[in-house]
């Protein structure tokens, strides 16, 4: 089933009232638009295990969806963030196996150029959400100890992180 937006949200709600039949059904056409998704972004082999991933997050997070906004947004965001979560995963399980031999040469340049990298992503952001960027997800200081040392307040602090991770994200897909 190829489902449009208006019969996706549809399902969700009767969903979020406790049909059944309609949540199997939710799933199913949201893995089928999963699938579909992830077909031109990761390896063949690992869509099935990234699909299951966001359906559990579907799943977790269906109370949280508000009925009067668009479904396929709100799909499309937890798709985003939980494949953002696997490659970040793969990233580390990789640079897990790296080994002694490796040239430290190398390992610096790459640091460099991703050091570099960064800069220039946070150069588009405002001075709050790079602030807020630096000190929680850089530095690594609580939102709290952050957000005393801005002057802003925690759920601003929070605000500014995720909407700066937002607009480097869509700065890369660029």
């Amino acid at each position: 089933m190829k489902a449009d937006d208006g019969t996706l949200r549809r399902l969700m709600v009767a969903a979020q009232a406790g049909d059944k039949r309609a949540y199997a059904v939710l799933l199913e056409a949201c893995g089928d638009w999963l699938r579909r998704y992830y077909a031109q972004k990761i390896a063949v082999e690992a869509v099935d295990g990234l699909v299951q991933d966001v359906l559990l997050s579907i799943h977790r997070k269906r109370a949280s969806y508000d009925p009067t906004r668009a479904f396929l947004p709100w799909l499309a965001a937890i798709a985003r963030y939980r494949w953002i979560d696997r490659l970040r995963k793969d990233y580390r399980h990789a640079a897990d196996e790296l080994h002694d031999d490796t040239a430290s040469v190398a390992a610096e340049d790459e640091a460099v150029a991703a050091a570099v990298s960064l800069e220039r992503l946070m150069a588009h952001l405002s001075d709050k959400q790079n602030d807020a960027i630096q000190l929680v997800k850089i530095e690594g200081l609580s939102i709290r100890e952050a957000a005393k040392r801005t002057g802003q307040s925690e759920s601003a602090v929070k605000v500014n992180i995720h909407r700066g991770v937002k607009k480097m994200a869509a700065l890369i897909e660029e």
